[in-house]
């Protein structure tokens, strides 16, 4: 069993499962992302803004492949390129941090390992670009639908509340070091990963 782990890019981006695919809740702030799904167009907002990442920042994502079969994915940038990142009472991120938008592993290929391979290669290029911290918005609910990372498993493997709310909770996990960030991110994904389901893995658009 072959394992390859690729930067996405506009050539893979059709890899990605369909309904992430067209799913922009990040890229997008919330009037925006609601004109792109009533002009039925999704997908086209997802490319312009992988292109325009891409280009401005590099690398915002990577994509797991098991024998040529795609597994999983995570996409992560800073919070200046995710313009949802500013639409939360706890809002903004801190300009130091990167945000870790969404991952997914798909359920059949889960328990496999992969989703510590993909937090090494995050890992890797975060610490290249000497980035000091990854922050995300913790949602207290946990609702089946939704593509916030619950903040229960962000608090148990390391993530500390920079801005506490009764409902979406902005934490932080310092990158001390490449060494000890690959190790507590590895483990706070393999949980999370492990415990989403496809349903609750990202919001249906």
């Amino acid at each position: 069993m072959s394992r390859r782990l690729v930067n996405i890019t506009l050539d893979n981006l059709d890899d990605l499962p369909r309904r992430c695919r067209r799913c922009v809740f990040w890229e997008l702030d919330p009037v925006s992302r609601d004109r792109a799904v009533e002009s039925g167009a999704p997908e086209l907002e997802k490319e312009a803004w992988i292109s325009s990442t891409l280009l401005e920042w590099g690398s915002c994502g990577k994509i797991v492949y098991v024998d040529d079969v795609p597994a999983g994915f995570v996409l992560y940038a800073p919070p200046l390129y995710v313009p949802r990142s500013v639409a939360f009472p706890t809002s903004p991120v801190s300009a130091d941090a990167v945000l870790l938008m969404t991952a997914h592993i798909l359920p059949e290929f889960s328990g496999g390992g992969l989703g510590r391979m993909l937090v090494q290669g995050v890992a890797k290029d975060l610490t290249r670009r000497a980035v000091k911290a990854i922050e995300a918005f913790g949602d207290l609910k946990g609702e089946d639908g939704g593509c916030m990372v619950p903040a229960d498993y962000l608090l148990s493997v390391g993530f500390k509340t920079v801005r506490p709310h009764h409902r979406y909770p902005r934490l932080r996990l310092e990158l001390k070091s490449a060494l000890s960030w690959r190790e507590d991110v590895e483990v706070a994904l393999e949980r999370l990963l492990g415990s989403m389901t496809p349903e609750g893995a990202l919001r249906p658009v």
